[in-house]
């Protein structure tokens, strides 16, 4: 996806769709992340392929290269949220007995409140900057950006469409989204030679491998703490505190914050969940409800150093520093954590259309 023109088409038909608001290259990046990162589930892809295109173009039409980066890093993280997304299946496969495709229709809502949460943001700054928009496209263009990003958006549908159909499961539908991809990116758009396909594929597999060394250490540190009742500990200790939800969700929710800032978002689900999700569910909160304000959580901790991988990989495609770019990306920590307390506390925003859909 990161090579074979995805990202450069999702740019062009955002560009359509919110190009004459004030601010039009920062929205333009976020909804291209947002689409981007829907199709690849991840944060760091969406960043680097979404990223490195829009840079050049925000620098080029006066935006503040600090700025530019702390939207696309900021922004980077929804498609962790709006689904096919890879940590709300290691989030499933975690907690047990909780169905992939009614995580994915819960996270849509959060996800799409994220996005709009940072464009609000964008727009504010935008309007005291006096960041210039977007000139009107003409008809045939928005025509031609439509049709160019359509065969891209369809893979959600293919996906998403396939699971909820129960023709094939996450893990099959993981599968036929990269031979679509393949199709596309070869056949279709024919962005990729297949003498390059070697390296793409060396590239994937060592990425993969890295997540799975993750998941199989935190798998075996999580097993290491329950035989040591730390589980217990800690929800003896919590509830001790306090057996109100409120105050509970509340506790968690800065633990998760810490927690996010010094651990990866992989093995912060695969450790805490299990520790978390019996405190939870016990004081009766739906654990659909649980994993969505869990990962929302963690992908604030993606933007956040010492290792927050989003943050470095939108400082390496923007040529930013680090410390340059905290300051731009304080308004946006602030839109996150408001948007994350209102997922929290308003359960329908997660379960709205899992229910509707009777999933």
């Amino acid at each position: 996806m990161n090579s074979g023109g995805i990202a450069t088409r999702l740019i062009n038909f955002s560009q359509v769709l919110v190009g004459r608001i004030p601010g039009s290259l920062g929205h333009v990046n976020v909804m291209a992340n947002m689409m981007f990162g829907s199709i690849s589930g991840s944060a760091v892809a969406a960043a680097a392929a979404v990223g490195g295109t829009m840079a050049p173009l925000q620098k080029k039409a006066g935006y503040d290269p600090a700025y530019s980066a702390a939207i696309n890093v900021s922004s980077c993280i929804t498609g962790l949220l709006i689904p096919p997304s890879n940590v709300m299946i290691v989030y499933a496969l975690t907690a047990g007995g909780i169905s992939v495709a009614t995580l994915f229709m819960a996270g849509y809502v959060p996800g799409f409140l994220m996005g709009i949460g940072i464009m609000v943001v964008n727009y504010i700054i935008a309007k005291k900057h006096n960041y210039p928009v977007s000139e009107k496209p003409t008809l045939a263009l928005v025509i031609k950006y439509a049709l160019d990003a359509i065969p891209s958006l369809l893979m959600v549908v293919v996906v998403i469409g396939g699971i909820l159909g129960g023709i094939f499961t996450a893990t099959e539908a993981s599968a036929i989204a990269v031979v679509y991809t393949f199709i596309l990116s070869v056949v279709i758009y024919r962005e990729i030679k297949l003498s390059e396909l070697p390296k793409i594929i060396l590239e994937s597999v060592v990425t993969t491998s890295i997540v799975l060394f993750l998941i199989g250490v935190s798998v075996a540190m999580s097993w290491a703490m329950t035989n040591a009742d730390i589980p217990y500990m800690i929800n003896d200790l919590l509830l001790s505190v306090s057996d109100n939800l409120i105050v509970i969700l509340l506790i968690i929710n800065i633990l998760l914050l810490i927690i996010g800032v010094f651990m990866d978002m992989t093995p912060a689900v695969l450790i805490f969940t299990p520790i978390f999700l019996p405190i939870v569910t016990d004081l009766g909160m739906d654990p659909v409800h649980f994993g969505i304000m869990m990962i929302f959580n963690l992908c604030i901790g993606l933007c956040t150093p010492p290792v927050g991988s989003a943050l470095f990989v939108g400082c390496s495609v923007s040529g930013v520093k680090l410390q340059n770019l905290i300051k731009p990306m304080l308004p946006f920590f602030a839109v996150l954590l408001v948007t994350l307390f209102m997922v929290t506390y308003i359960p329908q925003l997660s379960l709205f259309l899992p229910n509707l859909l009777g999933i």
